[in-house]
């Protein structure tokens, strides 16, 4: 990998190494293939003028928080327009290989993770998907870890509530 003069990775480099794990978490925010690779794609393009000037080591985490902030970001500009959908959503299309079960579990989750709230949604993602600790998921969504402890907690209930109403 190349790395600057102070041993970060080049952006290039560091695209091509985490890239997937950067997408996949605007994805699970997204629901989406080419929402989450705009949203990747966004977010990436507010760090790259900043990119030198970022720590070594502080790269994945100043752009997941990009990724985050720039989804909010968009979901408040989209909340401020009345919108209308003519065209209802279509469900996935299965990939080669994929057994039926996998595209039924993939469109279960992604209906369960949009009825939740924009924290909540985000803090399960975190949380669950990205693994991360509370404390490291309050620091990114610039709260406090008894909040992430709270909407972890106001966000599950309200999942188990939600796979009673449809059992």
């Amino acid at each position: 990998m190349t790395t600057n003069g102070d041993g970060s990775p080049s952006a290039e480099d560091f695209v091509a190494e985490r890239g997937d794990a950067l997408l996949r978490l605007a994805w699970l925010l997204t629901g989406e293939r080419s929402a989450a690779e705009d949203l990747a794609q966004e977010a990436l393009a507010r760090v790259l003028p900043r990119w030198d000037s970022i720590g070594p080591g502080r790269h994945e985490a100043y752009l997941r928080r990009a990724i985050r902030s720039t989804w909010v970001d968009g979901l408040r500009r989209r909340a401020a327009r009345v919108r209308l959908d003519v065209v209802p959503d279509l469900p996935d299309v299965a990939q080669p290989g994929d057994s039926g079960a996998q595209v039924d579990d993939r469109l279960a989750l992604r209906a369960a993770l949009a009825a939740l709230t924009v924290r909540q949604r985000t803090v399960l993602v975190l949380r669950y998907f990205e693994d991360l600790s509370e404390a490291e998921t309050a620091r990114l969504m610039g709260c406090s870890v008894s909040t992430v402890k709270s909407t972890t907690h106001d966000a599950l209930a309200r999942l188990r509530a939600e796979e009673r109403v449809t059992r």
